[in-house]
């Protein structure tokens, strides 16, 4: 029997909050809003952990199915099997929770509220942590970003699967090493028009319950006390109603770094006060003392205890097991053959084809010899990225190569050097010396299989990248020196080179590109990237999947790294001649579109436009084609991208096949974002593009594909809309 009413399943939920809260003293209240949340034995109220991770499966606890690296989930363009992957890491996470609270572990990384999707927009290839990310675009960001969420938090009326956590809410993208005490400073056009979709839409669509505050300021105010971002925006315009957590050590940088306050009890008491409810950090306490300084009431900390309170009833945490429909997830689904056979099929749909020159791919499987070379060709790690969980078995590129040719192939591997190697020990041997044993290789190889990039030691997060140029960003972003020496030795031997990249983040490769025969990105690629890796290669599976951010042919062609406006970034705004552009990737197949059409040539301002084609497979091979939608506005008033998505489609076609693929473009992708950030749509004339890429010149050079591209006309007058 219930000894309170918040200890009853069938109390309201709201009643449950307030009568728990209200049973508390100051001291536990406060306890509750840090990460560490302790046990409240009087009242019943076990210990509980807020931080864990999940970012491409349930990270740092254990064996857990690893999918690939969330830019390589992006790089699917495929919502889809995002909801599929975030369901099945919900469904471990959910076991994994369950089993530790019956052995008797409520640690940290054993909970159930998840800091994860990062929808960051990855505006600049420098930063190490854009590989958490799903790319540069807001709208595929925005896309992926509620397919992950709703599949963590599951669909129960009553109960929350698990917590999603969008991050770091916002203007957030390196440098690293400034982090703490950086102003991104961005005008009120180019907030709402690159920086907040993807969180507007994990909030609004995917009701997300949580999101994390970045540890930047943004325009002179800290993130996680920020009066627009928290207060006007969040719960005011997107009502959001859930609780918002501090990036870890976020508070203690107010007053430590970004010197906006001188204490830690201004600090905490800002921090809550403003909206942030729960610390990631050790400067909550002093809210005790911040009551008794008259800094903050206690009233205003139980709107904040309320919040956490609720989110822990929403997830069933106080409820017998068997109310709670989650909590009878069999701990025997982690890891399960079901789970694998999803991260080796979302590898594969992650594959990019950059370059297929005179159809060298897909290779025979009974090539007399194969050599594969590479620090990345055998290298269980590099599999992973960052923020990861752990395999109970995993396959390198190389081990994927060996199982995929024939009885009668010879694989020869070598290394040929470290991944970043520049200098010798001092004691004799030099970064090169396993050249000799790559060339005696390439010399005896009918192909050579290059297996270069870099991994999560030369970027990440700060503090976590050993092996990073600048605490976990890149100074250049060319493959390692040492990796060139290699691949300029190897390329001066004449043998056909199909160089595979391993890596989060774009690599500046023009002479590279020019010396291979074939490139194949396979990003970070989870347990099974390496059998995925080496069925596109031999021809068991079509690659299919598409860049989700540029890729510049150099730094040069890009603003500093601390500039966050958007002029001269992302496709939407770069007008140089990038390496290889957003929305590209070759197939080993062939794709055809007719018969696009719209429901109307002129639309009433507030009508949405339906749009209709066929696509077909006009090769001989099975495949997926990605089919993306692109909106230009012609005669906008302001600075606009010069065309953005607003629709895509994963179409699969055997040869000779077609599919009808329809998109309806609202009013809300019709409208810009004025210099106010007011979304208002304008009267005037548009053009949508829609194909395998996006519709400019080097595109149209590398894919040698066409784009359909037809003309509409808005009518009516200047319309502001809701954000």
């Amino acid at each position: 029997m219930s000894q309170y009413p918040f200890q009853n399943p069938d109390t309201p939920l709201e009643e449950r909050v307030r009568d728990l809260v209200s049973r508390m003293t100051l001291a536990e209240k406060v306890s509750q809003l840090v990460y560490e949340a302790c046990a409240i034995p009087r009242l019943g109220v076990p210990e509980y952990n807020w931080w864990n991770e999940c970012l491409h499966g349930v990270g740092r606890a254990g064996i857990a199915t690893v999918f690939p690296q969330s830019i390589g989930l992006a790089a699917t363009f495929d919502p889809d099997l995002v909801h599929r992957v975030a369901t099945v890491i919900s469904d471990e996470a959910r076991a994994k929770h369950h089993e530790a609270v019956r052995q008797g572990y409520r640690r940290q990384y054993q909970g159930l509220t998840f800091w994860t999707p990062n929808v960051n927009i990855f505006r600049d290839p420098r930063w190490g942590r854009g590989q958490e990310t799903f790319g540069e675009d807001p709208y595929l960001t925005g896309r992926m970003g509620v397919a992950f969420v709703r599949g963590l938090q599951g669909e129960d009326p009553k109960y929350l699967k698990v917590i999603a956590t969008p991050k770091h809410y916002a203007v957030h993208s390196g440098p690293e090493a400034l982090r703490h005490h950086f102003d991104a400073r961005v005008s009120a056009k180019e907030l709402r028009e690159t920086y907040l979709p993807a969180f507007r839409d994990c909030v609004v669509e995917g009701r997300a319950h949580s999101v994390m505050g970045a540890y930047n300021r943004t325009n002179g105010e800290p993130c996680c006390a920020h009066t627009e971002l928290l207060g006007t925006i969040l719960r005011g315009e997107w009502g959001f109603d859930g609780y918002v957590v501090s990036d870890c050590g976020a508070i203690n940088d107010f007053h430590a770094h970004h010197t906006i306050t001188s204490t830690p009890e201004q600090s905490s008491a800002l921090a809550v006060r403003k909206g942030c409810d729960l610390e990631c950090g050790h400067v909550y306490p002093s809210l005790e003392q911040a009551v008794r300084q008259g800094l903050i009431t206690e009233a205003e900390i139980d709107t904040a205890v309320s919040r956490l309170m609720r989110a822990r009833f929403k997830l069933g945490l106080f409820d017998p097991d068997e109310r709670v429909p989650y909590a009878r997830l069999p701990y025997e689904g982690v890891d399960s053959a079901e789970h694998r056979a999803l991260a080796r099929d979302a590898a594969a749909q992650s594959l990019v084809l950059l370059k297929n020159q005179g159809g060298v791919l897909p290779l025979s499987r009974n090539l007399d010899c194969v050599a594969v070379i590479g620090p990345n060709a055998d290298d269980r790690d590099v599999l992973l990225g960052n923020y990861n969980g752990f395999p109970s078995r995993s396959m390198t590129v190389l081990d994927g190569i060996r199982q995929a040719v024939g009885p009668s192939t010879r694989v020869i591997y070598a290394r040929g050097c470290e991944i970043a190697r520049e200098a010798g020990s001092g004691w004799g041997d030099l970064p090169d010396d396993g050249f000799a044993e790559a060339l005696a290789a390439v010399e005896r190889a009918s192909v050579v299989v290059l297996v270069l990039g870099i991994n999560n030691r030369i970027e990440g997060e700060e503090g976590s990248a050993s092996d990073s140029q600048w605490q976990g960003d890149r100074i250049r972003i060319e493959l390692p020196r040492i990796q060139q020496k290699l691949f300029e030795a190897i390329a001066d031997r004449g043998k056909p080179i199909v160089l595979v990249l391993l890596t989060g983040s774009p690599l500046a490769i023009p002479r590279e590109h020019e010396r291979s025969r074939a490139v194949l990105l396979a990003w970070y690629p989870g347990q099974d990237g390496g059998a995925a890796v080496a069925d596109a290669l031999f021809g068991l599976s079509n690659p299919s999947g598409r860049l989700p951010i540029t890729w510049v042919k150099s730094l040069d062609q890009l603003p500093p790294f601390t500039d966050y406006e958007m002029t001269g970034r992302t496709y939407r705004f770069f007008q140089g001649e990038p390496l290889y552009p957003f929305g590209y990737g070759l197939s080993y197949t062939t794709f055809s579109y007719s018969g696009l059409t719209l429901s109307g040539a002129a639309l009433a301002a507030g009508q949405e436009l339906s749009v209709s084609l066929e696509v077909k497979n006009t090769g001989k091979m099975a495949g997926d084609e990605i089919v993306q939608a692109y909106l230009e506005d012609l005669e906008a008033s302001v600075r606009v991208p010069r065309w953005q998505l607003v629709g895509v489609r994963r179409v699969s076609l055997e040869p000779s096949r077609s599919q009808k693929v329809t998109f309806t473009v609202t009013p809300r992708q019709m409208a810009l974002i004025d210099e106010s950030g007011t979304r208002v749509l304008e009267p005037g004339r548009f053009r949508l593009h829609v194909g395998g890429r996006q519709p400019d010149g080097t595109s149209r050079a590398l894919a040698g594909t066409a784009v359909a591209a037809v003309e509409f006309e808005v009518t009516g007058s200047r319309t502001p809309l809701p954000y």
